[in-house]
């Protein structure tokens, strides 16, 4: 929670992101959907980790950690402080280097919130076989079908669509989907990767998006906080 609290501190409109002590910045990427990323490492953190902090125009919104098999250690909604850990205990834990070895991976875990909820999140990733170049970086384009259920086996959000993934990375980057909330509204998103900087380059650890903010739409507050960590969890 300290971590989220000096994220929430820093100015609305930072020109660039530091990331917090320990750890070191190694991507930022421009994304459509008019959102900015910093993938980052922390040497306090297991082997394998990655964190990422999302930028927005109004700053600094959400942070996830992954492991080495891309499963969704942690992730902080900023703006409310809500957040979601795995539990330990799954039917399948999502696995990465399944999906490089056979072209697909299911999974069935369970997430709980420092609110007290606890959600079930069922589905697979699989490689479509194609691969594309996005700003001179190779990446391979994934399916998948993701549903989140409450506790109580009420289904709360159902997400499809395409994703791309960087073996040399190790992660997810977000691409074009259909999500429905439990109130029938549906949303249609391109979050694909638009430009990638690494250390020295330009754009560095800019924290201003500059790709479809002009377009970008609003969506209801019926999915809410929800719909934002299981949209980006995994990216």
């Amino acid at each position: 929670m300290a971590t989220v609290l000096s994220f929430l501190a820093q100015p609305v409109a930072a020109a660039n992101f530091t990331p917090p002590s320990g750890c070191k910045l190694e991507i930022t990427v421009q994304n459509r959907g008019c959102t900015v990323s910093q993938h980052y490492r922390c040497s306090a953190d297991a082997p394998g980790d990655q964190r990422v902090t999302y930028f927005t125009r109004e700053g600094a919104t959400f942070q996830s950690r992954i492991d080495r098999e891309t499963r969704w250690m942690e992730s902080t909604d900023l703006r409310s402080g809500l957040t979601d850990v795995l539990e330990d205990e799954a039917q399948d834990h999502a696995s990465f280097s399944t999906l490089l070895s056979t072209g697909r991976d299911d999974f069935d875990f369970w997430t709980r919130s420092n609110s007290g909820e606890r959600l079930r999140h069922v589905g697979h990733d699989e490689l479509t076989g194609e691969t594309v170049q996005i700003d001179g970086v190779t990446l391979e384009m994934t399916r998948f079908d993701l549903t989140t259920f409450s506790e109580s086996g009420q289904q709360l959000i159902h997400r499809k669509g395409q994703q791309f993934i960087s073996r040399t990375q190790g992660r997810f980057y977000g691409g074009v989907e259909t999500s429905e909330d439990w109130t029938g509204a549906v949303q249609q998103t391109n979050d694909s990767p638009v430009t990638f900087s690494f250390p020295g380059q330009a754009g560095f650890g800019s924290t201003t998006p500059e790709y479809d903010c002009d377009l970008q739409m609003v969506g209801g507050e019926g999915a809410g906080i929800l719909w934002q960590l299981m949209k980006e969890a995994r990216t």
